[in-house]
């Protein structure tokens, strides 16, 4: 029996799993899940469970059940790749004859002094449920520092603020429009929107230190009760320490089937993986049903196509809390009340109808 070990059960690991069982997977073939939660966490949710708008319980989903699936909860501490082992905490192996990489990314702290220290974050659920602790327990009118204006940190900014609308919150970016990778109309509809409800923009920031409740912007001390990052991320440490070709951003390098070059064993899926697209939930996914389809023609000792095609994205959408939001569907943006319930019908397609 031949065995198929999975890093990681997020949106890549999910769909791999959904698409090999129970009806796809080779007589031969078993699977090991490995990862640190006994459920799949919608990470693309992670902003309004720190605000506070949704518990727990809303951002998690039961990993499939069959009887060659075994799922490992433990803490991966390295990977040998030539005697095909994954490691883990108390020295325990794993051995692999196929393996895929899904670990996801982490906080990028730029070499700022105290970010890693003095900041939330909104990386992992742990970290989550950490910074929901923080947050909630403000006392009234408190000021809350939110470093980066990408999707992440503009939607944890509104999010928060329609939780809590008694608090100060500050939005620190380095641009001269929030949502720099959104249409530059979309960047001034959500920043009307936060002018709308007090919330304040910092642009051309600079952050050069963090301190225990303080940041440092173009090296001016400003005071904060709490302080969220969500400046940056960069490939999980165990990607990071793999001796393999990475790109300028540390992400692996890949073949056109998604392989480690050198090694058809070796797959890397999502946030870890080198491709032409930035990370997200739908890349993770595309990619997991493509390498699906290597991984069957490998087994069944087929010839692999020359290449395969494009992944193609639907769209991004964001939340500005409950009732507005802001997006791109089909090269169009798209604002207000249409596109939170796009988005909130995507959440409820992905949590109802798997697989």
């Amino acid at each position: 029996m031949k065995n198929l070990v999975i890093l990681g059960g997020g949106y890549g690991g999910m769909r791999i799993l959904e698409r090999l069982l129970p009806n796809q997977l080779p007589d031969d073939i078993m699977i090991t899940l490995i990862d640190r939660t006994p459920y799949h966490c919608l990470k693309t949710e992670y902003y309004a469970l720190a605000a506070g708008t949704i518990s727990d319980q809303d951002v998690r989903v039961s990993f499939p059940e069959h009887d060659r699936l075994s799922i490992v909860y433990d803490e991966i501490t390295a990977l040998d790749l030539k005697e095909k082992k994954v490691l883990l905490k108390d020295e325990k192996a794993i051995t692999y004859d196929d393996l895929i990489i899904g670990l996801g990314c982490e906080d990028k702290y730029h070499n700022i002094p105290g970010a890693d220290v003095y900041t939330h974050s909104i990386q992992s659920i742990e970290k989550s449920r950490q910074t929901y602790q923080t947050l909630n327990n403000l006392p009234q009118g408190a000021v809350v520092g939110i470093v980066g204006a990408g999707l992440s940190g503009v939607e944890i900014t509104a999010e928060l603020h329609e939780s809590r609308p008694d608090l100060n919150i500050k939005l620190f970016d380095r641009g001269s429009h929030i949502l720099s990778a959104f249409p530059e109309r979309l960047s001034i509809y959500v920043e009307n929107w936060f002018d709308e409800h007090g919330i304040e923009i910092i642009r051309h920031s600079n952050i050069t230190k963090v301190e225990e409740n303080i940041l440092y912007n173009q090296d001016e001390p400003i005071e904060c009760d709490a302080i969220v990052w969500t400046a940056g991320i960069q490939p999980n440490q165990i990607v990071r320490d793999l001796d393999v070709e990475k790109d300028a951003q540390g992400r692996v390098v890949l073949t056109n089937h998604h392989n480690i070059p050198n090694d058809e064993h070796v797959y890397v899926v999502g946030d870890c993986a080198s491709l032409p697209h930035a990370p997200s939930a739908q890349l993770a996914e595309g990619q997991a049903e493509q390498i699906v389809q290597i991984l069957l023609k490998r087994w069944n000792g087929e010839e692999l196509p020359d290449s395969l095609p494009k992944i193609k994205l639907k769209g991004v959408l964001g939340s500005l809390g409950k009732k507005h939001g802001f997006g791109v569907v089909a090269d169009r943006a798209i604002t207000g009340r249409v596109a939170r319930l796009l988005k909130s019908g995507v959440l409820w397609m992905y949590k109802n109808h798997r697989g």
